[in-house]
C-alpha cells in the first residue's frame, strides 16, 4: 500500500497488504490502527516494503563458493571449480611491501597515488603496446567498481553485452538504469563476437541518440578464449563505424598462456577504456585494486565524471594496497618470470581438461588464457534428460555437485539460455604457492605434463576424472 505521510505522522512506514493486488492496495485508506501497526513495524525494523527495493541478487560466483564451503563443513571433499579466484600468491616482494606500508593510513588522491599511476601506465604500455598517459590512469577498489562507475556516468545508454560473459556486467548496467542488449555467440564460432553479429546488434539502435557502450571481455570469462589481431582489427572497424564506447575488460590478459595477449586499444585507441587490475595475474583479488586506462580523447569528458563518482563512493583505494601494487607493476625480471610460471601451470591444466573431457563427449575449446573452461554438455543432452532428469544448466550443476562433488557455475549465470547445458569450470583448486615453487625448479623451456599436475595439483586431476566418469556413466546402459 502506498500511503501519503503527512507532517506530524510519527510512523513513516506503510503496511504491505500482502493479500491485495496493486490496485486494491492503492485503494486502501490509512486508519489509526494502520498507524499503530506501522509504529510496531518501525520498532521491529520494517521500514519499507520489499517492492520498494531494487531487484538485485548475490553474485553467482560468490554463492557457489558458499555452497561448496557448506558441503566441506559436512565432511565432503568438494572440487571447487566454481569460484574464479587465482590460486597463486602475490610475489613475496610485493607482500613485503604491503607489510612495510601498513602504517600508511592516509587518504590518497581519488584516482590513485601519482607514482602508482605512472607505473601502471609504463607497465601496460610495455606489455600491451599501448600509449597511455599516467594522468589518464584511474585506480579503484577493483575493476568491478571501475566498470560500474563508467556505466553510472551515463544518464542513458545502450549497453551491449556478449553472451556468454561475466556474471556482473548485466546487473551493473541494470543498477545504472541503462538499457542492456545481449549479443549472442555460439560454440561453432568459439564463443567469439563476430563483426557481423556486432554490426547487426548495433544497427537496431543506430537511429537513437543514446550512446552505445560495448563491454568487451577477453581473454574470456567464462570461456578462457581470446581474439587474434585480425579479429580485433575487424571488430574495431565496426566499433568505429558505429561510434561505440568500448569497455575492454582485459583483466586476464597477462595470463594468456603464451604471453601473446593483444589489446583492442591498439586498433581502436580513441574509443576504448581498458580495465585490468591485480586480482588475477598477481593473485591479489582480496586486496581490491583495479585500474582503468582512459584514452586522451576522454580525459576531459568521461574521466572526470568517473573520478567524481569514485570520490562519492570509495574515496580511494587503501594506501598500503596502492604501495604494494606499485611494486607489482614494476617492469622487472622477477615479474616477468612470475608471469611465465603461472601461464605454464595454467596451460598444462587447461590442456588436461580439454583432452580428458572432449574424449567423453563434452564440447569445449582448448583454453588459451586465464583459468576457465566453458563446458557444453549438449551432446549428452538426451542421456542427461532420460537418466538424470537434467534439462537445464542449473539442473546440470546441481547434479554434478550432488553426485560427484563438482562445483561449477551454470551457463545461465553468464547469460546463456537455461536449455543450453553449459557450465563454467575454473581450474583453480590447488595450492598455487607449492605449484609455483615446483615450477620454478623446472626450466621454462620445458612444458609441464600431467605428472606434474598429479603431484602439485592433485584435485584438478581427480576432479577432472570425476567429471569424465560422470559422463561415461551416462553412456553406460
Amino acid at each position: 500500500m502506498h500511503g501519503k505521510i503527512e507532517k506530524g505522522d510519527e510512523a513513516s512506514v506503510v503496511t504491505d497488504y500482502t493479500d491485495a493486488d496493486d490496485s486494491d492496495a492503492m485503494s486502501c485508506a490509512r486508519s489509526d490502527s494502520d498507524i499503530e501497526e506501522n509504529a510496531r513495524d518501525l520498532s521491529s525494523g520494517f521500514l519499507f516494503r520489499k517492492s520498494d527495493l531494487k531487484v538485485s541478487s548475490e553474485s553467482a560466483t560468490l554463492l557457489i563458493n558458499e555452497q561448496s564451503k557448506y558441503k566441506e563443513a559436512n565432511g565432503e571433499t568438494v572440487y571447487k571449480f566454481g569460484f574464479g579466484q587465482s590460486p597463486f600468491m602475490p610475489p613475496d616482494f610485493v607482500m613485503d611491501e604491503f607489510a612495510e606500508r601498513v602504517s600508511h593510513k592516509e587518504y590518497s588522491e581519488v584516482a590513485g597515488l601519482p607514482m602508482l599511476r605512472e607505473k601502471v601506465a609504463q607497465f601496460h604500455n610495455h606489455y600491451d603496446k599501448l600509449d597511455i598517459d599516467p594522468k589518464n590512469v584511474v585506480v579503484g577498489s577493483g575493476s568491478k567498481i571501475l566498470i560500474y562507475a563508467i556505466l553510472s556516468s551515463f544518464r542513458m545508454a545502450n549497453v551491449f553485452i556478449i553472451t556468454p560473459s561475466w556474471v556482473s556486467y548485466e546487473p551493473q548496467a541494470d543498477l545504472a538504469r541503462l538499457n542492456t542488449v545481449r549479443v549472442d555467440t555460439c560454440y561453432e564460432e568459439g564463443w567469439r563476437l563476430t563483426p557481423a553479429r556486432l554490426h547487426d546488434a548495433l544497427s537496431v539502435y543506430s537511429s537513437t541518440a543514446d550512446p552505445s557502450i560495448c563491454i568487451f571481455n577477453y581473454p574470456g570469462n567464462p570461456d578462457g578464449l581470446t581474439y587474434s589481431g585480425d579479429e580485433l582489427h575487424a571488430l574495431a572497424k565496426v566499433f568505429r563505424e558505429h561510434n561505440v564506447l568500448v569497455i575492454s575488460d582485459e583483466i586476464y590478459g597477462l595470463l594468456h598462456h603464451t604471453g601473446e595477449h593483444i589489446s583492442v586499444a591498439q586498433y581502436y585507441p580513441e574509443g576504448t577504456i581498458v580495465c585490468s587490475g591485480i586480482s588475477k595475474w598477481c593473485g591479489a583479488g582480496g586486496w581490491r585494486l583495479g585500474v582503468s586506462l582512459f584514452p586522451s580523447s576522454l580525459q576531459n569528458t568521461l574521466k572526470p565524471v568517473v573520478v567524481g563518482i569514485l570520490s562519492e563512493t570509495i574515496s580511494c583505494v587503501a594506501s598500503p594496497v596502492q604501495y604494494a601494487a606499485a611494486k607489482a607493476y614494476s617492469l622487472c625480471p622477477e615479474i616477468d618470470t612470475y608471469l611465465h610460471h603461472q601461464r605454464r601451470i595454467l596451460a598444462s591444466a587447461g590442456r588436461m581438461f580439454y583432452e580428458r573431457l572432449t574424449a567423453v563427449g563434452v564440447q569445449m575449446h582448448m583454453p588459451t588464457a586465464g583459468f576457465y573452461c566453458y563446458l557444453d554438455f549438449s551432446p549428452l543432452a538426451a542421456a542427461l534428460a532420460e537418466k538424470r532428469r537434467v534439462t537445464t544448466s542449473y539442473d546440470l550443476c546441481g547434479d554434478l555437485l550432488s553426485r560427484a562433488c563438482i562445483a561449477v557455475l551454470p551457463g545461465t549465470a553468464f547469460g546463456a539460455p537455461a536449455g543450453l547445458l553449459s557450465a563454467r569450470l575454473a581450474y583453480v583448486d590447488f595450492n598455487g604457492r607449492n605449484a609455483l615453487a615446483a615450477s620454478y625448479e623446472t626450466p621454462l623451456s620445458e612444458s609441464l605434463d600431467e605428472a606434474f599436475l598429479m603431484v602439485h595439483c592433485p584435485k584438478l586431476v581427480d576432479g577432472c576424472k570425476k567429471i569424465a566418469q560422470y559422463c561415461t556413466e551416462l553412456a553406460d546402459k
